[in-house]
């Protein structure tokens, strides 16, 4: 992990919270010049941010699941099906997605193996 300077740490503390993910608020907020390129700051910082956005998703994943609980039992809520999509979403990104199954039958058959190797 490598050392950031405290403009770089408040930059990341502020942009999933006061700065709503605002690239710009969050320079603004933490103190950058007007004239520091945003592309800069993100290029410095890229895997940082995307730690942060991971660690964002995660905290908010039990919102979403909350909201998929809650339209069970409720099924009459207005914007439930938009409700519903965002929040599978969330959950696919925060690494619950739905697991698929799938069945393999055979009847016979070779079955190609490799050669040994001594």
């Amino acid at each position: 992990m490598r050392t950031l300077s405290e403009q770089q740490q408040l930059f990341l503390q502020v942009l999933f919270e006061e700065a709503n993910g605002s690239i710009v608020e969050a320079k603004k907020l933490a103190g950058y010049s007007a004239s520091t390129s945003t592309t800069s700051i993100v290029k410095s910082l890229k895997d940082e941010i995307a730690e942060h956005t991971q660690m964002y998703i995660a905290r908010n994943a039990p919102m979403a699941a909350t909201a998929m609980v809650s339209a069970l039992r409720d099924p009459t809520q207005l914007g439930l099906k938009d409700k519903m999509n965002a929040a599978k979403d969330m959950m696919d990104r925060a690494g619950f997605a739905k697991t698929e199954k799938v069945e393999v039958k055979t009847t016979g058959g070779i079955m190609l193996l490799p050669p040994k190797q001594d």
